[in-house]
């Protein structure tokens, strides 16, 4: 059996995974750190990335600063093409 040739290179990305699993790492440490405190994690974190308030999220274990630390637009494609894969 041939392979088909290819005119075009393939490329792969490992600097977007790598910044999907540290989004996805973050976001499950605000996660943990919001219902340690008893808050709805999900109803909080859906606050925050539709008013970018900051108030939404505890400061507790640095929740707030980690998640500042991801751009919510970049957080927003990869929550949509998640689900919709």
């Amino acid at each position: 059996m041939q392979l088909p040739k290819r005119d075009k290179t393939i490329t792969f990305s490992t600097a977007k995974l790598e910044k999907e699993l540290e989004m996805r790492n973050i976001l499950l440490s605000v996660y943990d750190s919001l219902k340690e405190k008893g808050y709805d994690p999900i109803n909080q974190i859906v606050g925050y990335i539709l008013s970018e308030d900051p108030t939404y999220i505890t400061n507790y274990n640095n929740a707030r600063a980690l998640i500042r630390k991801i751009d919510r637009d970049e957080l927003m494609r990869a929550l949509v093409n998640s689900y919709l894969q």
